[in-house]
């Protein structure tokens, strides 16, 4: 093997930094357990990772954290390591899960996972007058929006979000997984490279909400959400416009994510604020193939990755 990697319990400690997706208020929340260290040929990658207990196999497996984590990479190297050159027999892991952060991965052969949707400062803005004439019309009408610093967030601004973003989720139908404690808010918004967007209705009660957040080169529209009571004015019109404006002044694309599935609703909306596309991709890694092929052994599991959690994907 030309490579080894090691598992480190330090609640990916060795990889933080200040970006975002790799910061201690972020590993916090998402309660990072170790550091994935990968020593290959004068480069070093370094991963935050959740480990699991697969149940009833007295096995662990992997997975990064939500969002774009990817790693922290240092010294100078191969651009594109290929996993099958990695040796991760004392890691333990049966299999890991890597989500990238945006742009070219570090490891070879990552699969295109989604494609996201960029509000790109350096190309021609791009705006549809449908939506246009509803962000005037809100405006006229009395809604108002707030980009506030993470640190800054009152636990009233937090709370007023959080009953949007559930609504949100209710409406949605999503899984228990996208259902986060207040806690976890306070922690994300700790990070000095996170935001809270509020649309405050005339009211003054939130409409609308999004946490921001700045990480590898790209400010993200993380999560969000609408109060049901102001879905009619679609307010989120006016708080996607704002951050597309706040990412020009940070000088970096707004990364608007991309819909459930592709050329849905979701990703629709996004689109019409949008002017670039960028693939987003993950690593999906077999540790111990035995272990794996033992666990996975009657499973009809399609693309999904580990096939032996497909009735249990956890995070």
């Amino acid at each position: 093997m030309a490579a080894t990697a090691e598992l480190i319990a330090d609640r990916g400690e060795a990889a933080t930094e200040e970006e975002f997706f790799r910061s201690r208020p972020f590993f916090d929340a998402e309660e990072v357990s170790h550091t994935l260290r990968i020593d290959a040929e004068g480069v070093e990658l370094l991963g935050p990772l959740i480990a699991r207990e697969i149940p009833g196999a007295e096995k662990t497996d992997a997975i990064s954290p939500y969002g774009y984590p990817g790693f922290e990479v240092r010294g100078s190297g191969p651009e594109d390591l290929d996993p099958a050159a990695v040796d991760f027999s004392a890691t333990g892991l049966v299999s890991l899960f890597i989500r990238h952060a945006l742009g070219p991965p570090p490891l070879a052969g990552a699969s295109g996972r989604n494609v996201v949707q960029i509000a790109d400062p350096e190309l021609p803005p791009k705006s549809r007058s449908s939506d246009r004439n509803q962000i005037n019309k809100n405006r006229r009408n009395g809604y108002e929006v707030r980009i506030v610093p993470g640190p800054e967030t009152s636990e009233v601004d937090r709370a007023g979000f959080l009953v949007a973003y559930e609504e949100t989720m209710r409406r949605t139908g999503a899984a228990k997984r996208y259902f986060f404690a207040p806690t976890y808010f306070e922690r994300i918004l700790q990070s000095p490279a996170a935001w809270l967007a509020l649309v405050h209705a005339p009211e003054g009660e939130v409409a609308a909400g999004s946490v921001a957040v700045r990480s590898d080169g790209f400010i993200h529209y993380y999560l969000s959400g609408s109060a049901d009571a102001h879905l009619r004015d679609s307010p989120m019109k006016n708080l996607v416009a704002a951050l597309v404006e706040f990412s020009s002044e940070q000088g970096m694309p707004l990364n608007l994510g991309g819909g459930i599935a592709r050329g849905d609703r979701l990703e629709e909306f996004k689109r019409g604020f949008a002017n670039r596309e960028e693939p987003w991709r993950t690593s999906e890694i077999i540790c111990d193939a035995e272990a794996y092929a033992r666990l996975s052994s009657g499973q009809k599991a399609g693309d999904f990755f580990p096939a032996y959690r497909v009735s249990d994907p956890g995070h």
